[in-house]
């Protein structure tokens, strides 16, 4: 079989989700470091966002898509659960992830810092502070989420979790985010625990702030 191609970023928290797929599964691929909106991004992605995957003829874009593409298509450990009601429940965490919490989290919060609209490119300190009370709401949602198991779906890993680990680790870069994320204490054990998961130490970025990337 082919080797998987994906073309993204290493500092893109949706690349290393797919990065984090393959390494849960032990799938051999390939990692094309591209900036956004790269020509073969825009082969693939008509909006020229990342990642994208090729395999062999095949070519996808979409996180969610790749990952459960490769989660198919490949042995290893099943990342969607084969059962309905938690294969459901892992669909619904990555959506809420992927339309609400890293909107807040990514896209308002971190974005305030690496994307400031600020006149002298200084954080935005006015966004921080009115997004602020949203980030802990979400954090205490996903607190209560991993506070009796450890995970997002029943007693495993799954792509629910891949998913949400790369925000948090963004989050935590930066001080109110870290502070949220302290007082969030099963959220706060849950990500020390995944983080040392063989996927994330090996997926982990480059040191410094991400750049501003259109991920999807």
């Amino acid at each position: 079989m082919a080797k998987p191609e994906i073309i993204g970023a290493s500092r893109s928290s949706y690349t290393r989700v797919v990065r984090m797929v393959c390494e849960e599964k032990a799938i051999d691929y390939t990692l094309t470091e591209v900036l956004v909106g790269a020509r073969e991004v825009r082969a693939i992605h008509p909006f020229g966002k990342i990642p994208v995957l090729r395999h062999g003829d095949y070519e996808l874009f979409e996180s969610k898509a790749i990952a459960t593409y490769l989660d198919r298509v490949f042995p290893g450990p099943q990342l969607i659960p084969a059962d309905p009601r938690d294969a459901a429940l892992t669909e619904q965490w990555v959506s809420l992830v992927n339309t609400v919490v890293d909107r807040t989290l990514i896209r308002t919060y971190i974005f305030a810092y690496i994307a400031p609209k600020t006149s002298d490119g200084t954080p935005d300190r006015a966004a921080i502070e009115a997004v602020m009370p949203a980030v802990r709401e979400q954090l205490a949602v996903l607190d209560r989420a991993v506070a009796s198991t450890g995970y997002l779906v029943g007693e495993r890993f799954t792509l629910a979790d891949i998913n949400l680990m790369p925000i948090l680790h963004r989050v935590g870069q930066f001080p109110e985010g870290a502070s949220a994320l302290a007082a969030a204490p099963h959220l706060a054990r849950y990500y020390d625990t995944h983080a040392a998961r063989p996927s994330f130490v090996r997926t982990d970025p480059p040191v410094g702030p991400p750049r501003r990337a259109a991920s999807s």
